[in-house]
């Protein structure tokens, strides 16, 4: 009967409370990091800081040979260095430097007060109007104008290639780096800007149709998310009530079970974390036509900060929630030994309130009553024991 239990409460743990607790675990992490402040707040409002200086280096080591070995992609930086005006310039006379450091950034300073319970919640608007205006406003037409014209005369086949191209969806560095006529540029950009800013919504509502909550959201979902701990605890909790036989048992069966489903989430995101860091560093367009590959190292390696930042914000709280759950679990098992206890005796045995109390002669102690009588006074007034008093009796006797 105690084997067929130990196999029951083993299924269910096995196969219901750790793959629970193990789901749960990751659930309970990516919730933490999806209503986090530090990423949905503090993070873009830093890389919308570091944006102006990103491009200025991406375009200073893009004409670089060193760093940019395509002479198609390096002639079109070459070009619009020509031009005279920086990245960062170009970006404050669109309105695009004004539009990111100050409305985009006022948006995600109300989307972190909203998260930390500083303000009710309710609708908050991204305004996208203003990047869209941005790109089609005639500054940076004239810009991608003057860009082009750095460019050398196109010849008959770089010419035909522009025009078979202006139909098909490529990158503009992949166009040849020539210049094709003033009339095949402007509708070569304007089809492109076209193709960028369709895809951009004018708006993006978040908190939308949210009642009111006297806590944060943050700590809200957190609260709740927590509460998912609960069904793979008891769900472990009964598989070691039914395959424990005492107090001990049931310590350890509970704390084991949980420390390996703590365990094997840690050592999971883990792995996942370091995967994560390795597929960054690979090249998704390498076997692409349209894109320089060089070009997207380059992009990759200057914002290798920004990517670190949210595989951190994003695994990190996954690793906690998993580093907590093996430590609870530690602590369990650890009662185990102080539950443990005395062993019962085996069936038939007497107990330890049955055996009589031994002497230093291995005999059956006496009560202190029968100890009182075997002291008494001899006639000289000293005390003597039973076995001491007959001999001197025989003595007086053969004496008289």
């Amino acid at each position: 009967m105690k084997a067929l239990r130990k196999i029951l409460g083993f299924l269910i743990i096995l196969f219901i409370g750790l793959p629970i607790l193990f789901a749960v675990i990751w659930a309970v992490g990516i919730t933490r990091a999806a209503v986090s402040p530090e990423l949905v707040s503090d993070l873009p409002q830093e890389i919308i800081e570091e944006v102006p200086s990103i491009v200025e280096e991406v375009f200073e080591e893009a004409k670089n040979e060193d760093s940019m070995t395509d002479k198609n992609t390096r002639a079109w930086f070459q070009a619009a260095s020509e031009v005279g005006i920086s990245p960062q310039e170009l970006m404050r006379t669109m309105g695009l430097l004004d539009w990111l450091e100050n409305e985009l950034s006022g948006t995600f300073d109300e989307v972190g007060d909203v998260l930390r319970g500083k303000r009710r919640t309710g609708p908050i608007v991204f305004n996208l109007r203003a990047l869209k205006e941005a790109f089609h406003s005639e500054v940076f037409k004239d810009y991608m104008i003057k860009v082009v014209d750095k460019l050398p005369l196109c010849d008959e086949r770089e010419i035909e290639r522009w025009s078979t191209m202006i139909e098909g969806s490529y990158d503009l560095f992949s166009f040849p780096p020539c210049k094709p006529g003033i009339q095949v540029s402007e509708q070569v950009i304007q089809a492109h800007l076209e193709d960028f800013t369709d895809d951009i919504s004018n708006e993006v509502e978040i908190f939308s149709n949210t009642r009111f909550i006297p806590l944060s959201i943050s700590r809200v979902l957190k609260l709740a998310s927590y509460g998912l701990l609960l069904l793979p605890a008891l769900i472990i909790l009964l598989g070691a009530v039914i395959a424990a036989t005492s107090s001990a048992a049931f310590f350890r069966w509970s704390g084991l079970s949980i420390l390996a489903g703590g365990l094997a989430s840690l050592l999971t995101v883990l792995f996942t974390k370091q995967l994560a860091f390795a597929g960054l560093g690979l090249s998704p367009y390498s076997f692409s036509q349209d894109w320089s590959v060089e070009l997207h190292e380059l992009i990759l390696e200057k914002t290798a900060w920004i990517q670190t930042a949210v595989v951190n914000q994003l695994f990190s709280p996954v690793i906690a929630v998993a580093g907590v759950v093996s430590i609870v679990g530690f602590v369990i098992f650890m009662l185990s030994f102080i539950a443990r206890g005395k062993p019962k005796p085996a069936k038939g045995e007497p107990t330890e309130k049955e055996i009589p109390k031994k002497d230093e002669q291995g005999l059956k102690e006496k009560p202190i009553s029968e100890k009182k009588e075997e002291f008494k006074k001899g006639p000289e007034g000293e005390w003597q024991t039973e076995s001491e008093k007959g001999p001197q009796k025989e003595t007086e006797e053969e004496d008289s």
